[in-house]
C-alpha cells in the first residue's frame, strides 16, 4: 500500500491493521509536556515526516533562489531567509552548505528574533555594549547557533564550546567552509567549575551567552522515531539535573547588562519552564521572553527558548 501523505488517511490505516490502536501508543509521555502544547496535534504529528529546512546566509539570497530554480528542485520561501524543502530533496550538489546556506529547522531559525533584543542595543551608538560583541556559545554542537550568531551581529568576538572532542572538530570544519576565521574553539565540560579555564578569560565576561543545552531532543523526534521508542521517563530528570549544573557553571560569566539565552529542543516541562523557574530563583537576572516554538503545526522541530537579561554581574541570589 502506498504511505499516503495525508495524516488522516495514514490513523485510519494503522487502525485498519491494529485494532487497538490509539495515538497514546505513540507518544507515552503526554503528562511531562510543556504548558500550552496541543497534545493531539502534537502526537499527530509523530506519524508524518518532517520536511527539512535551509537558512539563507546574507547576502546569498539572489543566488540561492536562482541555484534551485535551475536544478529544477522544489521548494517553498518561507520567509525572506527560510527554505522548505520535502524531505527526500538533496541538494548538497547543487548549494554550498554552510557557506550559502545552513541546514537548520524552521524553529532554530526563530531564534534570531531572541538575538534582536541583544542586537538593538549594539546599534545604538549610546549602548554600553560595546562593539565587538563578546558571544559565548557554551554548548555549540556543530555550530549552527554560533553560525546564525556571527550572520546577525556586524562584529562578534565569537567562542564555542562543547564536551565532545569530535563535535569541535567538525565544528572547525563547518567554521572554515562559512567563513568564520576569527573565534575560539574549545572543548570543555560546563558541568564543572569553568570560572577558572584559561580559554573563557573573557575581560568582564561575555556579554551574551547561549545555551543551547543538552536534553532529551523531544521535539525532534518525529525525525528519529528510534529515540522515542527506546526513551524512558527517568531520562527526563537526568537532564533537568545536567541543565541546572549547566547553567549555574555558564551564568556567573555573563557580563553585567549582558544577557542569558536558554535553548533546548525539548518539549518536556522539566527542561524547560522549570529550568527557567531555577535560573530565576538562583541569579539577578530578568527574564526577557520566553516562548515554545511550536514546530509540530508546522511539519519542523519544536524547541523552547528562554531570554534574560542581566542589569549587574549574574552572581547567584
Amino acid at each position: 500500500k502506498h504511505w499516503s501523505n495525508s495524516l488522516g488517511e495514514r490513523i485510519s490505516f494503522v487502525k485498519s491493521t491494529h485494532s487497538s490502536f490509539s495515538l497514546e501508543d505513540v507518544f507515552r509521555f503526554t503528562t511531562e509536556l510543556s504548558d500550552g502544547i496541543d497534545t493531539t496535534s502534537f502526537v499527530q504529528s509523530h506519524l508524518l515526516q518532517p520536511d527539512v529546512f535551509l537558512r539563507i546566509r546574507p547576502h546569498c539570497r539572489e543566488q540561492v533562489i536562482q541555484t534551485l530554480q535551475q536544478n529544477a528542485i522544489a521548494f517553498t520561501l518561507e520567509a525572506d531567509d527560510c527554505i522548505r524543502l520535502p524531505p527526500t530533496v538533496n541538494v548538497e550538489n547543487s548549494l554550498k552548505l554552510d557557506k550559502e546556506v545552513v541546514v537548520q529547522d524552521a524553529s532554530s531559525q526563530q531564534i534570531k528574533k531572541y538575538l534582536e533584543p541583544v542586537r538593538s542595543p549594539i546599534l545604538n551608538p549610546q549602548s554600553e555594549i560595546p562593539n565587538p560583541l563578546s558571544v559565548w556559545d557554551c554548548c555549540a554542537g556543530s555550530g549552527g547557533k554560533s553560525i546564525l550568531s556571527y550572520d546577525t551581529f556586524p562584529n562578534i568576538e565569537l567562542t564555542a564550546t562543547d564536551i565532545r572532542p569530535s563535535i569541535i572538530h567538525n565544528l572547525r570544519k563547518r567554521f572554515q567552509n562559512a567563513g568564520i576565521n576569527h573565534y575560539r574553539a574549545n572543548v570543555i565540560d560546563i558541568t564543572n567549575t569553568v570560572g577558572n579555564v584559561p580559554a573563557l578569560k573573557i575581560a568582564k565576561g561575555f556579554d551574551l551567552i547561549i545555551c543551547d543545552a543538552p536534553c532529551t531532543g523531544s521535539g525532534t523526534w518525529s525525525r528519529t522515531p528510534e529515540q522515542l521508542f527506546f526513551f524512558t521517563e527517568n531520562k527526563i530528570d537526568d537532564y533537568a539535573t545536567l541543565q541546572r549544573s549547566i547553567v549555574s557553571n555558564a551564568i556567573p560569566l555573563l557580563k553585567g547588562g549582558g544577557y542569558f539565552l536558554y535553548i533546548t529542543c525539548s518539549v518536556f516541562k522539566k527542561e524547560n519552564e522549570e529550568i527557567i523557574a531555577f535560573i530565576k530563583s538562583k541569579f539577578h537576572l530578568q527574564l526577557v521572553k520566553m516562548e515554545l516554538l511550536k514546530g509540530y503545526t508546522k511539519k519542523a522541530d519544536s524547541m523552547f527558548a528562554g531570554l534574560f537579561s542581566s542589569d549587574t554581574i549574574a552572581q547567584p541570589a
